[in-house]
């Protein structure tokens, strides 16, 4: 962690929601004029997508049908934990763009599938945002989830997870229903080992719960609306929340325990907004009172020297 240059991460499975989250994230940095670095957690991916498949084919050839991007095999983690360390320590550090898609791929001139080269970050910013799978990773040596200032969890329950990741990877990547329902199965050893033990890591956790039927997600014709869902916010250290005050701004919430909120669906937003601010205010403040302290030491140094 770093007062001098903080790291916000933002971390959920595949067709979790992250990427509305960072729009989120973005409203807040524009309104507030802060400015930040951001970085995808696709960015560390070990192959491209060509590489990724012969790596799946290779892997099962030998044994390991379950090589999957939830899981360190697949991913350069120990690059990720060194640019979220140097960006700590100097506001600095390295990243890439993995191309999803042709809207992506006119834009960087890179084929779809692959990654743009290696370039640095942009230098002054306020603070480095960071959204994708890893984002609060602990274990095999690595761990992310120090250098995170703020560590937020996007969690929908699973069948609406993958209902969204179903939708998603059809409609926007062209991918078959039975494809994207093995990649699924094949992902789900790395899901329960690396994906969701990094909640338990997490400072906030959003996590969207349908109150519609959802029992058979892979046959299911639509997402479930915001008005069609709850969205339980858990607090891993809810000192400093102003409870009383959330509940009185987000209409029909109630507190379900100690360090936990429910808000209707159509509200995450707001309640994101209410929540987040505050505390990207504070870091920011926080960031200003040390690079103040500095300089009003510096007189003080230069005449001693």
């Amino acid at each position: 962690m770093s007062r001098l240059h903080p790291i916000i991460s933002v971390t959920g499975s595949s067709g979790a929601g992250t990427t509305s989250v960072k729009r989120t994230f973005e409203q807040i940095f524009r309104r507030e004029n802060v400015s930040a670095a951001f970085i995808e957690g696709d960015a560390f991916h070990r192959y491209d997508r060509a590489g990724m498949k012969a790596a799946i084919e290779a892997a099962a050839d030998e044994g390991t049908p379950h090589l999957s991007h939830f899981g360190p095999d697949a991913n350069l983690l120990d690059m990720l934990e060194e640019t979220l360390r140097t960006y700590s320590e100097s506001g600095t550090g390295r990243t890439r763009i993995y191309v999803h898609d042709a809207k992506e791929s006119e834009l960087h001139g890179i084929p779809v599938g692959q990654f743009t080269p290696w370039h640095n970050l942009p230098t002054e910013t306020d603070l480095l945002f960071y959204e994708g799978l890893h984002g609060a990773v602990v274990g095999n040596g690595i761990n992310v989830a120090q250098h995170v200032d703020l560590k937020i969890g996007v969690v929908p329950v699973v069948n609406l997870e993958w209902i969204q990741k179903i939708h998603r990877d059809r409609e926007t990547r062209g991918y078959s229903t039975e494809a994207i329902t093995d990649t699924i199965l094949r992902r789900m050893p790395d899901y329960v080992r690396y994906i969701c033990p990094q909640f338990s890591e997490t400072d906030i956790n959003f996590q969207r719960v349908p109150i519609v039927d959802t029992s058979n997600p892979f046959i299911a014709r639509w997402i479930p609306t915001a008005d069609e869902s709850m969205v339980v916010i858990r607090f891993k250290n809810p000192r400093g929340i102003d409870f009383p005050y959330l509940l009185s701004m987000i209409p029909a919430s109630f507190m379900s325990r100690a360090n936990s909120i429910v808000i209707p669906g159509g509200k995450l937003d707001l309640a994101m907004q209410l929540i987040l601010t505050p505390i990207i205010l504070k870091l920011i403040d926080r960031k200003q009172r040390v690079v103040w302290g500095a300089k009003a030491a510096w007189p003080q140094e230069r005449e001693a020297v």
